[in-house]
């Protein structure tokens, strides 16, 4: 089955961040967009860090070529923002789709303007409840890891305090503060919980704090946010989870350094916003290859593409999620994509900011 694509060319190149091993397309992807009469190029080896061989992408029918073959296409597929190696490849007959957040990376806003490309981002497709359907199962890997890697830097030899997260029998578990409800913070949440911890949820809507209570049947502690609270929570914690999200704008700082300056010893932060900025003062940014800095005697973990350390599952739910919207940018093309589906994605047009939340943040 074929039909009339504007943007019949795609192509997907290999991820360039340190360390992404994700890619923004599956085989079955592949098949998918070729049966509407798409030509697929995907830059070899793009999908080998996620268990994806050349191979099956050409028994999909894609191409296999090199990243300029990939880049030459008319609509651009990624998962992370483009790096300055890339920014040559921008131009303004180019349709860009990955993940932008350009509230913290502005020297890619930057380039994306001078080019001329039109760009969409994952992180601000907007459904009509509001929800975030491209950033959703991102954030739920993002907030299972953050309570997977918190505890595993709660070891003495990674710098932690040396604490089980579930504690054992006679001692008790490690106390956990997670600030943000969302899908990063209730993931963390019951993750942590199905490890043993005691968690306390930090969140300003007292509607979703009271979805945590019933979903945790109790077993969560909820504060309502202020400072001061958030202040008093995280002084005694051993692990403190920072899933606070503003969709397209850089997250707020809601952990000031003098509370990071008065945690223990050996305590761990994880700082999931890092990708918009980071919502914990003392953050900046890691990989994965070195993932943790030690500030004020506290671990700190914030590694900008935290579901690339699981890049075979994020590969698939990122494209299971995206799919449908990227058959509709390749069937009404650039601007005309910035439909229903597609709601809250344009960030870049003719060389102007048109999201405004992204152009505030700015």
């Amino acid at each position: 089955m074929t039909g009339s694509l504007a943007l019949s060319t795609i192509g997907v190149p290999k991820e360039v961040k340190t360390d992404e091993r994700r890619v923004a397309l599956t085989p079955d992807g592949v098949m998918e967009l070729v049966r509407r009469g798409a030509t697929v190029t995907i830059e070899s080896d793009a999908g080998a860090g996620a268990g994806f061989r050349d191979d099956e992408y050409r028994a999909a029918g894609a191409a296999i070529g090199d990243a300029t073959d990939a880049w030459s296409s008319a609509l651009v597929l990624k998962v992370k923002e483009p790096k300055a190696s890339e920014f040559a490849y921008l131009r303004p007959d180019l349709t860009l789709f990955t993940y932008l957040h350009l509230a913290a990376y502005p020297a890619v806003a930057a380039a994306l303007l001078e080019s001329g490309t039109t760009a969409f981002a994952y992180e601000t497709v907007t459904d009509p409840d509001g929800s975030l359907p491209l950033l959703a199962p991102m954030s739920t890997i993002a907030g299972a890891l953050a309570g997977q890697m918190g505890a595993h830097h709660l070891s003495a030899h990674l710098g932690g305090a040396g604490v089980l997260v579930g504690g054992a029998p006679g001692v008790p578990p490690a106390r956990c503060v997670v600030i943000g409800a969302g899908n990063v913070g209730w993931t963390a949440a019951r993750n942590l919980l199905g490890l043993g911890a005691q968690v306390t949820v930090i969140d300003r809507d007292l509607r979703r704090l009271g979805w945590v209570d019933e979903h945790s049947t109790g077993r969560c502690i909820s504060l309502a946010s202020s400072s001061a609270s958030i202040a008093r929570a995280i002084a005694d914690a051993d692990l403190v989870v920072g899933a606070v999200l503003v969709a397209g704008g850089r997250a707020p700082v809601v952990v000031e350094e003098d509370m990071v300056a008065a945690m223990r010893p050996g305590s761990v932060i994880v700082d999931v916003a890092v990708d918009q900025g980071g919502c914990i003062a003392t953050t900046v940014e890691t990989t994965h290859r070195d993932p943790t800095r030690i500030v004020h005697g506290v671990v700190h973990y914030a590694v900008g593409n935290m579901p690339g350390a699981v890049p075979r599952t994020s590969t698939l739910a990122l494209t299971n999620a995206t799919l449908p919207r990227i058959i509709t940018l390749a069937t009404l093309g650039g601007a005309g994509a910035d439909t229903a589906e597609l709601d809250g994605g344009l960030n870049v047009l003719d060389g102007a900011i048109v999201h405004p939340v992204v152009a505030a943040a700015l």
